[in-house]
């Protein structure tokens, strides 16, 4: 059973106390699985499924492609920890709630944070399919710290320069070089949603330095960095926002299914990854 020092009561303590009490393993890792990419979770064995709606405090998944559940077991041989869906400010969450499962990670002792999103994508060199790594992000939603901080999870003014793990980054690029799995790079810049956005919004934000642009991750990754986790993220690029023919459209459900379809690639960069950063 996962140990915790519990030195008060509050709602992050209640969740995770709950958790630990239905895990039988210490996990260092913590993975988000955003829309489309929930079956990564399927490779998981000897899992734990804790459903969000049984833990106290947890938000509920709404959005398409979000399972809502937590899981528990080996990717490979390393434990993890992964949410089969997440919480979106435009669901009508507070940034709060979106960001809670961050936090209760960082009280069950997780060190690190792997985020994936889909994405569509500014850059006009990338197509459905592609792997971005982000590398760095711009901060368009309502900042998760906003409101008294609390020094537990870490300071008042915590630093984003490097919010992206270089040594991570680094890696995941070695691995997918040896895998065969091509991968882009870029900054991923984060909205509220949950309209997708006009052809003149996303010629802004690319001429703003933004390669793709999605409705999520970014406060997770804030209040991650806040707690002194270590993360790496990834897009799937769902659809090509750089031109636009007049049968043009954004679907949610080809959103869905492009993200599907990049998860056997997510799953083996994933668990390499993670294979060595515990090693």
């Amino acid at each position: 059973m996962v140990i915790m020092m519990i030195n008060k009561t509050n709602d992050y303590q209640e969740a995770a106390a709950y958790i630990a009490a239905r895990i039988n393993r210490k996990i260092q890792t913590g993975i988000i699985l955003g829309s489309g990419l929930g079956p990564l979770a399927e490779h998981i064995r000897e899992a734990a499924v804790i459903p969000y709606a049984d833990i106290p405090h947890f938000p509920l998944s709404t959005a398409p492609g979000h399972k809502g559940n937590l899981i528990c077991g080996l990717l490979d041989e390393t434990p993890v920890l992964a949410m089969q869906g997440r919480f979106h400010y435009y669901e009508g969450y507070t940034m709060r709630q979106v960001t809670f499962p961050v936090r209760v990670m960082r009280l069950l002792g997780l060190r690190n944070l792997l985020v994936s999103n889909a994405a569509g994508g500014i850059n006009p060199d990338f197509r459905v399919g592609d792997l971005m790594l982000i590398r760095d992000h711009i901060n368009l939603m309502p900042n998760p710290l906003i409101g008294p901080n609390d020094e537990d999870f870490g300071p008042r003014f915590p630093d984003m320069t490097r919010a992206y793990d270089r040594d991570f980054l680094h890696l995941a690029h070695e691995i997918a070089a040896r895998e065969g799995i091509p991968l882009k790079e870029g900054v991923y810049l984060g909205l509220t949603g949950p309209s997708y956005e006009t052809p003149a919004e996303y010629a802004f934000f690319g001429r703003g330095g933004a390669d793709a642009v999605g409705m999520s991750t970014v406060p997770e990754v804030i209040a991650a960095r806040h707690a002194g986790l270590r993360v790496f993220g990834i897009s799937v690029i769902t659809n090509e926002a750089h031109h636009f023919a007049d049968d043009f459209v954004n679907d949610a459900n080809e959103v869905l299914r492009a993200a599907n379809a990049a998860a056997e690639k997510m799953t083996l960069l994933f668990t390499r990854l993670i294979q060595q950063i515990q090693a």
